[in-house]
C-alpha cells in the first residue's frame, strides 16, 4: 500500500473539500452551532452533510 494519492484521487479529496465549506458557508449561525453541538467538531460536523449529500443529493430547485 502507498501514501501517494493519484491525480483522480486529489481530485476527488479536493472537489469534497470544496463542497463541505460551500455547504458551511451557507449553513446559518444557529445551524453551525447545532451541528457543532452534535458532532463535535466542525470537521465531523461537514463530513456529516457531505455524506448526506452524497447519498441523497438535494434536489434542483
Amino acid at each position: 500500500m502507498t501514501d501517494d494519492f493519484s491525480e483522480a484521487q486529489a481530485s476527488v479529496l479536493i472537489g469534497t473539500a470544496e463542497k463541505m465549506i460551500e455547504i458551511w458557508n451557507r449553513l446559518s449561525p444557529e445551524k453551525q452551532a447545532t451541528l457543532l453541538a452534535r458532532f463535535g467538531s466542525e470537521e465531523n460536523a461537514l463530513a456529516a452533510l457531505v455524506t448526506t449529500q452524497l447519498v441523497a443529493p438535494a434536489k434542483p430547485d
